[in-house]
């Protein structure tokens, strides 16, 4: 009788004994997981104590956001450069004033590019104000651009340049106006003025003269 008691009673004691210890060596009590990601899976650890805390992280909960690209340009008057009667005494110009704003990292250049290859006659295809004598005369058709303002860019290290001077002569040249290394405001404040130039020869035949000129804006993205 004493005997049964007493192994009754040990057997109590050793399972006390077995059922704290496993309470207290339980470290990993659950686990961190993110829907659908496999790799971001973590143990959420115990510090083994009452009172006393558990802690688990997810280390990688990707935050996502995009910034749409914009890219503008105003080009000033109504579609026409006007040059008026042309004298071979000197250049007549006509000019534009041009505004970019863009959020494109690496800035925007803008380019200008002749569809006739100079000034055509518009009775005789065969007959252009440019600097080129395929119709015997050499006349001079040119682009030129300036800076018009100061910079409108909040980066330190915004740039700009618009310094082209040059005779044209083909349709396929797009020649560079301008071009910038930074993203910058359109704030109503004018980048650049391309100017068209045109002096014809003392034997340039009478007529008629036109161009259309394409310009385009590009962003680097």
């Amino acid at each position: 009788m004493h005997t049964n008691t007493r192994k009754f009673l040990s057997g109590t004691i050793v399972a006390g004994m077995m059922l704290t210890t496993a309470v207290h060596a339980a470290t990993n009590i659950g686990s961190g997981s993110v829907v659908g990601s496999g790799a971001l899976s973590t143990n959420v650890v115990w510090d083994d104590n009452f009172p006393g805390s558990a802690t688990g992280a997810v280390n990688g909960l990707l935050v996502t956001a995009t910034v749409q690209p914009t890219l503008n340009m105003v080009i000033s008057g109504s579609g026409t450069i006007a040059l008026g009667n042309l004298t071979s005494a000197s250049y007549s110009s006509g000019a534009v004033d041009i505004e970019v704003g863009t959020n494109a990292a690496n800035g925007s250049s803008v380019t200008a590019r002749s569809s006739n290859g100079g000034l055509k006659n518009a009775s005789n295809a065969t007959v252009f104000i440019n600097s080129l004598t395929a119709d015997e005369v050499a006349d001079s058709y040119r682009f030129t651009s300036a800076l018009n303002a100061a910079e409108d860019s909040a980066y330190s290290s915004f740039s700009q340049s618009a310094s082209l001077s040059t005779e044209v002569n083909d349709n396929t040249t797009a020649h560079t106006l301008y071009t910038s290394n930074k993203p910058q405001a359109l704030n109503n404040v004018d980048d650049l003025t391309f100017t068209v130039s045109a002096k014809p020869d003392i034997q340039t035949p009478a007529g008629s003269y036109s161009d259309v000129v394409v310009v385009t804006v590009t962003g680097n993205f």
